[in-house]
């Protein structure tokens, strides 16, 4: 009884790790999809979101959608971008384990019963989902003092991290 039990178990928890996706740097397939995406609000300024996969980092997270407003400025002839607004955002998951105490009674004529139970749950489902938004506003000539990125230095950097360079 407790072999069946157990690859019951074991096949719930690699199905709940299959399901999984990965963090990979790519153009969004849907707005659920792993990757960017990017909205042109005007010349010089984009909305750059990067969604990642089930447990992703929140800094691999920043580190692409960053990666992704460089790529854009620098083929828009810009040398370097701001931040205007930054936000992170996560969705699905689950809550962590819980553990449950119930009882009750009943009786039946002269005869009475009275039951116990304890319980315990653990969430096997993938960890939630993190996805970064920027408002990046671009610019040309030396780049200003403080938080200001230089494009390819951004590209250099993040991308040979994952190398792409």
């Amino acid at each position: 009884m407790k072999t069946p039990l157990a690859l019951v178990a074991c096949a719930l928890i690699l199905g709940a790790c299959a399901t999984a996706q990965p963090t990979i740097y790519r153009p969004q397939a849907s707005a659920s999809d792993v990757g960017f995406a990017q909205y042109k609000m005007e010349d010089g300024r984009y909305r750059v979101t990067f969604r990642g996969g089930p447990g992703a980092p929140v800094g691999q997270v920043t580190d692409y959608a960053l990666l992704r407003a460089a790529e854009l400025a620098l083929a828009d002839g810009y040398a370097w971008f701001r931040v205007a607004d930054r936000v992170t955002q996560s969705t699905g998951g689950g809550g962590g384990p819980t553990f449950s105490v119930g009882g009750g009674s009943d009786s039946y004529g002269r005869r009475s019963s009275v039951g116990l139970g304890v319980g315990t749950s653990f969430n096997l489902g993938p960890k939630p989902a993190l996805s970064t938004t920027l408002e990046v506003v671009f610019g040309k000539g030396p780049r200003p003092p403080g938080e200001a990125y230089d494009a390819q230095s951004v590209v250099n950097t993040i991308g040979k991290g994952m190398g792409r360079i």
